[in-house]
């Protein structure tokens, strides 16, 4: 029996590190932004069921949005601090995606530096791979709206 490059990769994290709670993002909305399928530190795996009311076109393509959305959501969720925020990101779109299909997003960190990450993230309908990404993140002591934002712009710029 052939086990998909996804499956094998599900299996690893499973064995190499437990299963933890999501505790940021929690009061997202999945049908637009996908489900946590699995969460470890460092890992995550969004599954986003693409529906009738993301269609962009006469043809049934997704809006790229909620590709980004998902996608996102899947490099919070691989942080999982309570206050990490999004400071930039570099996206390839590869493929469209169709209403109709189920996309799963594999997010992992790869770069911590303080209060930073750096975190990739795959998406893929089967074993196509129709997104990739590098999402810059930054983990604030007190909630982003909570912050005095003019006094603290440097600082996150240059943690940025």
């Amino acid at each position: 029996m052939d086990e998909t490059l996804e499956d094998q990769d599900d299996l690893a994290h499973f064995i190499s590190k437990e299963q933890t709670d999501l505790v940021t993002h929690m009061r997202i909305n999945n049908n637009f932004s996908g489900e946590v399928a699995k969460i470890s530190p460092g890992y995550a795996k969004i599954v986003l069921d693409t529906v009738e009311v993301m269609r962009a076109d006469d043809m049934g393509m997704v809006h790229g949005g909620f590709i980004f959305s998902a996608a996102d959501y899947a490099a919070m969720a691989a942080v999982n601090e309570p206050n990490v925020v999004l400071a930039s990101s570099t996206c390839l779109f590869l493929s469209p995606v169709r209403v109709g299909d189920q996309v799963s997003f594999v997010a992992e960190e790869h770069q911590k530096e303080g209060r930073k990450r750096t975190v990739n993230v795959k998406g893929y309908v089967y074993d196509i791979k129709v997104f990739e990404g590098e999402f810059k993140t930054v983990i604030t002591d007190r909630h982003v709206l909570r912050l005095d934002l003019l006094k603290n712009t440097e600082e996150l710029r240059q943690d940025a």
